[in-house]
């Protein structure tokens, strides 16, 4: 293998290194999770590092001492996967460098770098990448655990993106990964998700032309009608130009006052596919009686940014779960009734995200996924009302589960609801892998039950 020189072998990280007990431990750990929801969980030592060598230093005091690394990047998995009871944590939260080469069509990013950062970063040479839809998600986390971005319907998930990575690996060495030097690894690295047994320090990934222009067009619908708007939508996805985004959302909808049922579709615009693409959802024979409509009309990615964070707004407690589902429409919202028909008041909301099948590759282990994404996600403020949006969240999804095609590393904790996030052959060549490349399990993997901390799972055991 190819290796990185450690310039400082012998080094300890500049960062801050917090143990459990210091004054500084709870910020810390409490830092590293976006979510108001907290994890009851307490790693032994938090090492928040100033750049990759830090990251090195990270892992290999981790190994003096023998503890067990996880890591966070942008801090916003729903469930703070990264925080784990004992163990060393390494926050990559600093880590944000983003450097564009326009000739390449690369750019060099670090993992706590957010979409908005990177947008900005390639609008200047014309240029586009699939970052994650919420404007507070590290590229690191979102990444690696597959990458449902904007226009990734059309330009695949932003694992697929990935050109090669900088990587620290279990014992304590720095590795420049790319398909010729370390393919096993950068298979993994396609998304695994929290399942990857190194910490990235940087992506380096494939960019893309960026959009002529974006248009947007939101159809919202008196909730009765929810059925028959997910139903239609479903069956129009074929219709449409991949470079179309195309969701629907049931419950609560900023402005109306009501729970709604609303259809949106984003055309990032192409030479072939421009604004008439959104054409055939005026077509809709419910479309007389929308509440409110927004049609075709310009927007950026700017504003599309703005409307993502305040449908997940910082500062609630939040429960999200989802499930890719093929078959027929009626079957789908038949079985998924207990989701749709139990939303909770407030912010709560049901996404059905319209996909299609992606072509999988045989360079990554990326491969769940189906015609829709049935998604709840529950945001509420009471400590108290925990375990009421936390059974709505996962345990109605019960009523699917025969129709699963797997599930989002970004969205569910398999300690909470067990799925597959990857089909069953590729899930066992990336534990033969993780056997090549830490024998030992020195990092954490995918959560299990008896981890999980949230009220939904205490209650099921």
């Amino acid at each position: 293998m190819s290796r990185t020189p450690d310039p400082h072998p012998a080094s300890s990280p500049r960062g801050a290194v917090v143990r459990r007990g210091d004054a500084r431990y709870e910020q810390a750990r409490l830092g590293a999770v976006w979510n108001e929801r907290k994890p009851d969980r307490f790693p032994e030592v938090i090492v928040v590092a100033e750049d990759e060598q830090d990251v090195v230093a990270a892992v290999r005091l981790a190994r003096a001492e023998g503890l067990k690394v996880s890591v966070r990047s942008g801090g916003h998995s729903w469930v703070g996967n990264g925080v784990r009871d004992g163990g060393l944590l390494v926050d990559l939260s600093r880590l944000q460098e983003i450097t564009v080469d326009p000739e390449r069509r690369t750019a060099a990013v670090q993992p706590s770098a957010k979409g908005p950062a990177i947008q900005q970063a390639l609008a200047p040479h014309g240029l586009f990448f699939p970052t994650g839809h919420a404007p507070t998600v590290g590229i690191g986390g979102f990444v690696l655990g597959g990458g449902y971005g904007w226009n990734s319907r059309h330009l695949g998930p932003a694992c697929l993106s990935i050109r090669a990575v900088d990587v620290v690996l279990a014992d304590g060495t720095l590795v420049h990964a790319t398909d010729a030097t370390h393919p096993d690894l950068l298979w993994a690295a396609r998304g695994s998700g929290p399942g990857f047994f190194g910490v990235v320090t940087r992506f380096h990934l494939d960019l893309y032309d960026r959009p002529t222009e974006i248009r947007r067009t939101v159809h919202s619908y008196p909730i009765e009608l929810r059925d028959e708007v997910l139903a239609w939508s479903y069956d129009l996805l074929e219709q449409l130009p991949t470079n179309v985004e195309f969701s629907a959302k049931a419950g609560f909808t900023p402005g109306l006052g009501t729970p709604s049922v609303s259809l949106t579709a984003t055309v990032f615009c192409t030479p072939e596919h421009g604004p008439e693409a959104l054409a055939p959802l005026e077509d809709a024979p419910f479309r007389d009686r929308a509440l409110r409509s927004v049609t075709a009309a310009p927007t950026t990615v700017e504003e599309l940014y703005d409307i993502a964070d305040r449908l997940n707004p910082e500062g609630l407690r939040w429960a999200v779960d989802g499930i890719w589902a093929d078959g027929p429409a009626e079957e789908i919202l038949g079985a998924a009734r207990p989701v749709l028909d139990g939303i909770p008041d407030g912010t709560s909301f049901v996404l059905w995200m319209l996909w299609g099948h992606y072509p999988t590759r045989p360079d990554a282990c990326w491969s769940a996924q189906a015609k829709a994404y049935l998604s709840p996600n529950a945001g509420w403020s009471d400590p108290a009302e925990d375990l009421r949006h936390e059974n709505w969240v996962h345990g109605s999804l019960a009523a699917v589960q025969h129709l699963s095609k797997g599930l989002q590393f970004s969205d569910n904790n398999v300690a909470d609801r067990p799925d597959l996030g990857l089909s069953a052959e590729n899930a066992e060549r990336l534990e033969k892998i993780r056997a090549a490349y830490d024998p030992d399990g020195f990092f954490r993997t995918y959560m299990t039950p008896d981890e999980s901390t949230t009220a939904y799972a205490l209650a099921s055991r």
